[in-house]
């Protein structure tokens, strides 16, 4: 069987398809003072590197413990006090080790024990922990021989079935009797359609009757770059992912590679995959996104009600306040967002309201304010935190210049709000007043991220015309149209072909883009996000641009990478985080 290490990043499943006879695996074999990788240590290491059926290279060295062998485990392993006294610590042997190793996949018999001493030295020393593939031959033996062939899966009985060598619990004579061990099972797994290491990895865990009666589905699958739409038998979509190569994504879903429970009951429910073939991989991701919004598959956990986003609106009145709002309208207002929950809309709010005095009430204030329709004021007003407009204290003016202070800190400049926060934080934290200093902080950052995010948005969706063009790896450019922030038009230009014409032809069957109202006019945020992605990316070139691609001088930017800095380090005390003031 194949195991992954804990800690290791899962591949996708675009590398299916590495043909084990191109794999490197170094086979190794530990010897210890005990069972426990948290209270023993190593006192021997043996490694053979393999790749093809060749061996590559050999590493054993033995380790000094640092404390006494037990007796047993000597007279099992043959490893004495005297013989570790001159031997290297593992300090000095590991880095020597994970070089050997470095790049290959692991392989051990009884994998967890070995891949646990080596991830604990790791530990202890400093060094990031494995993240090799690692196969065991222990559970690959279960999954392949018969009682009759191997009474048990202990190293000594495989050994007498495929090997010439005889294991002696001495490091490297057993990692020797383990190669022999591998190839034979490896050749065995392959009677079973088991030619790649990723088949290998997903063999113990075979697909569902369901996986094996759907393989069919994925035949006519090209193998390019787009969306894949599995769909029930009335037609309605169930699931749709993206992938740089249709064919083996889609064939992955009917292999045991494929374990999470969902999904593999909508493989049981599904009748047909459509593919939609892309011209990049860009447009794969933007047309996932907008079926995803548009179908909703009930088998789609992300981005399935991208109009669900809520607004901060500053609203377009004599006397405008905030307000949390669901749908941008085509007026004057201020607005922020989009922010993912209203908690989050709320969170933001107050933390514009420590900066600025707005009012907070939604009464409906008139230009002019007579004694008829004056009002007793709130307690904000006493408090300092409005300027009472209802009572007649500011005219339309004076408070024209708050409402004006608060568009531009959502906009443009969000350094009042920090200082204002900041300010009030290291009031709370002098006071020890820790759990309230956190919840500003909270609000804040909520603030602050979504302002950075917001101008990051606008700066692309409020250029009319965009064309950009990235180099293909095997020669040739594939080249973007993009209009107020949403991909009109994508497309490959050949290696040798003449530019102006391919691009002037891209342009002119490209998407006719009419914005709307608001921060994004004419795409998702998550598309313009994609988008900007890509734009970034190194060796992206703009070709053609129509207006001003820009952030503000004094954006929130700068104050988002302090805030997530804060985050990292939480233990900081709140009246500390923020060292450093923002300039005004």
């Amino acid at each position: 069987m194949v195991v992954t290490v804990e800690d290791a990043v899962q591949g996708t499943l675009d590398e299916l398809g590495t043909p084990l006879d191109r794999i490197t695996f170094v086979v190794f074999d530990l010897e210890t003072t005990g069972v426990s990788a948290a209270e023993h240590a190593i006192t021997e290491i043996g490694a053979v590197k393999v790749r093809g059926g060749q061996v590559l290279g050999e590493f054993g060295t033995l380790v000094d413990p640092g404390t006494p062998i037990p007796p047993f485990i000597s007279v099992l392993t043959g490893i004495t006090d005297a013989m570790v006294t001159a031997a290297p610590k593992i300090e000095s042997v590991l880095p020597a080790f994970l070089e050997f190793a470095a790049g290959t996949t692991l392989v051990a018999h009884n994998a967890g024990f070995d891949v646990g001493f080596i991830k604990a030295a790791c530990a202890a020393h400093g060094y990031p922990p494995p993240v090799h593939p690692v196969v065991d031959t222990v559970k690959l033996a279960r999954k392949l021989l018969t009682r009759d062939e191997a009474p048990n899966c202990k190293l000594a009985t495989l050994a007498r079935l495929f090997s010439s060598t005889e294991p002696c619990h001495r490091a490297l004579s057993d990692a020797r009797a383990t190669v022999d061990v591998l190839h034979a099972l490896l050749e065995r797994a392959g009677s079973f359609g088991v030619h790649t290491l990723e088949e290998l990895t997903g063999f113990v865990r075979a697909p569902t009757p369901e996986q094996r009666r759907k393989r069919h589905l994925a035949e006519t699958i090209p193998s390019a770059p787009g969306v894949y739409v599995f769909e029930d038998d009335r037609g309605e979509p169930l699931y749709v992912g993206k992938s740089v190569n249709l064919r083996t994504r889609v064939r992955g879903y009917f292999t045991a590679s494929e374990t999470r429970p969902r999904i593999r009951e909508m493989v049981g429910i599904a009748a047909r995959v459509r593919p939609i073939v892309c011209a990049t991989a860009l447009e794969a991701e933007v047309r996932e996104l907008r079926l995803i919004g548009s179908a909703k598959p009930r088998y789609n956990r992300r981005s399935r009600f991208p109009e669900k986003v809520v607004w901060l609106k500053l609203t377009d009145e004599p006397f405008p306040r905030l307000s949390v709002v669901r749908e941008i309208k085509d007026d004057r207002a201020g607005y922020l967002g989009p922010f993912t929950s209203a908690r989050a809309a709320e969170d933001a709010r107050t933390a514009l309201h420590e900066a600025v005095p707005l009012r907070q009430c939604s009464d409906r204030i008139p230009l002019r304010v007579t004694d008829r329709t004056r009002r007793s004021a709130c307690a904000l007003a006493g408090l300092g935190r409005c300027g009472a407009p209802c009572e007649g204290r500011l005219d339309a003016e004076e408070y024209g210049r708050h409402a004006a202070a608060a568009r531009r800190a959502m906009e443009l400049d969000a350094a009042p709000v920090f200082s204002a926060i900041e300010a009030r934080m290291q009031r709370l934290a002098a006071d020890q007043r820790y759990e309230e200093a956190a919840a500003d902080r909270d609000r804040l950052a909520a603030f602050i991220r979504v302002s950075a995010r917001m101008q990051r948005l606008r700066a692309l969706t409020s250029i009319p015309h965009l064309v950009a063009a990235a180099p293909l790896a095997g020669g040739g450019w594939e080249i973007h149209v993009v209009r107020y922030g949403r991909l009109a038009s994508a497309g490959v230009m050949p290696a040798g072909a003449h530019p102006t014409p391919f691009v002037d032809a891209l342009v002119a069957t490209a998407e006719t883009v009419s914005p709307g109202p608001g921060p994004i006019p004419a795409a998702g945020a998550e598309e313009t996000e994609c988008i900007l992605r890509w734009l970034e990316t190194p060796g992206v070139r703009l070709v053609q641009v129509e207006g001003t691609w820009s952030l503000p001088v004094s954006g929130s930017g700068r104050l988002k990478a302090r805030i997530d800095r804060a985050y990292e380090r939480m233990d900081t005390p709140p009246h500390r985080w923020s060292e450093g003031r923002p300039e005004r």
